[in-house]
């Protein structure tokens, strides 16, 4: 049951950013990297975990640093779109992009 309720509030999330993406995309945008996903995991962490306090530092460490990346996957997804290239291009250097800084994001909190 727990697992069918984050599922639906994750499919809520996604299916009301990518409706206000046709009308308002910059909106759609913000709402898609806002902390909401981020409350709400955090959230899931702390109940699974019983409030245990050095997995919650370790998930917000990994959040924190894990922002870097993300500003990576977007600023290659950013220049990609400005240059019309298609989008199975613009999602694989993105990801690829992603992928090395998430990399040397690993690897340098070890």
């Amino acid at each position: 049951m727990q697992l069918m309720f984050k599922i639906a509030i994750s499919v809520a999330v996604i299916l009301a950013a990518t409706g206000i993406a046709r009308k308002f995309p910059s909106i759609a945008g913000l709402i898609s990297v806002m902390p909401l996903a981020g409350a709400l995991i955090l959230s899931f962490v702390y109940y699974e975990n019983r409030g245990e306090w050095q997995v919650m530092q370790g998930f917000t460490k990994g959040a924190l640093w894990g922002i870097l990346p993300s500003i990576v996957f977007y600023c290659v997804a950013f220049f990609c779109l400005k240059k019309e290239l298609s989008l199975a291009t613009v999602l694989v250097s993105s990801f690829a992009a992603w992928l090395v800084a998430a990399l040397i994001h690993h690897w340098t909190l070890k």
